[in-house]
């Protein structure tokens, strides 16, 4: 793994070679929902997720994803489930149901932004059928898991919705964002735990104890900032837990909070060496 990385971003793939199925293993054809034992195991209650806009879901905190949070995007093309919820009765019935509406067995796409997002997602992914998309360097997390889509710096995933691999709170860590076009919810920016809540309205990259690299973290927001739109993101959710937004979900203003970033992080870091 240490080697796969020794270059933290290396050189950009051709983006006509790396299309929605670029890397679906077995031809991309979704499998059906498991009919195993597996399905009838007993699941809690739970309740469901929580509008946060027109298109945008929030599910309860995970307590298999040390209480992080995942979310739902209807997008015009298909449902983008960000991160694992947690794998509990009223989740697995809203999920399938959005997958009914949709007229498929397999409507979606459950997106990785990390290591720390996967939750149960071997056995939610047996259930609804839906391919699972993650950074290559963390496949082989869930081996033998099918369909299983993989890439390596950045990915198209549907028209408006892009993959970025920003590595740093884990080795194979990505950003999505879906620009205005794809759906109600408009231009928002999915961040994983590459920023996380520090204060009502705020959102910044940590060293955690769980950090894979900090340095390449601080690399991988830099690029991120490059990679963007001008002017975008309308709106950041992150994959970790919510807490310190105080009754926030998601963070608005997120282009100029991106935009002053590094002149945030000289001041936290020149506060701490005051201290």
């Amino acid at each position: 793994m240490a080697e796969a990385l020794s270059e933290p971003f290396p050189p950009m793939q051709d983006p006509a070679s790396v299309g929605p199925d670029s890397s679906l293993r077995h031809g991309g054809a979704p499998s059906p929902p498991s009919t195993s034992s597996s399905w009838n195991a007993p699941l809690e209650p739970g309740r469901e997720p929580t509008t946060v806009l027109p298109g945008l879901w929030l599910f309860a905190p995970n307590r298999d994803t040390q209480g992080g949070s995942a979310w739902l995007l209807e997008t015009a093309d298909l449902d983008l489930l960000i991160d694992c919820p947690a794998l509990s009765e009223a989740n697995l019935a809203f999920l399938m149901d959005r997958g009914r509406r949709g007229g498929r067995a397999a409507a979606g796409r459950i997106v990785l932004t990390g290591r720390d997002g996967h939750g149960r997602c071997r056995r939610l992914q047996e259930r609804l059928g839906w391919p699972v998309v993650v950074q290559e360097q963390e496949a082989y997390l869930l081996p033998g898991l099918e369909p299983l889509l993989t890439f390596g710096v950045e990915l198209e995933l549907a028209p408006g919705v892009r993959l970025l691999w920003t590595p740093g709170p884990s080795p194979g860590a990505c950003v999505l964002h879906a620009a205005a076009s794809t759906g109600e919810a408009g231009d928002g920016l999915f961040c994983g735990r590459l920023l996380v809540p520090i204060a009502p309205g705020s959102l910044a990259p940590l060293q955690r104890r769980s950090t894979f690299h900090w340095p390449r973290q601080l690399a991988s927001v830099e690029r991120l900032r490059g990679w963007l739109p001008a002017g975008s993101p309308l709106w950041l959710a992150s994959g970790a837990g919510l807490g310190a937004l105080r009754g926030g979900r998601i963070v608005t203003g997120a282009a100029s909070l991106l935009a002053r970033l590094p002149d945030d992080l000289a001041a936290r870091r020149d506060h701490l060496a005051g201290a």
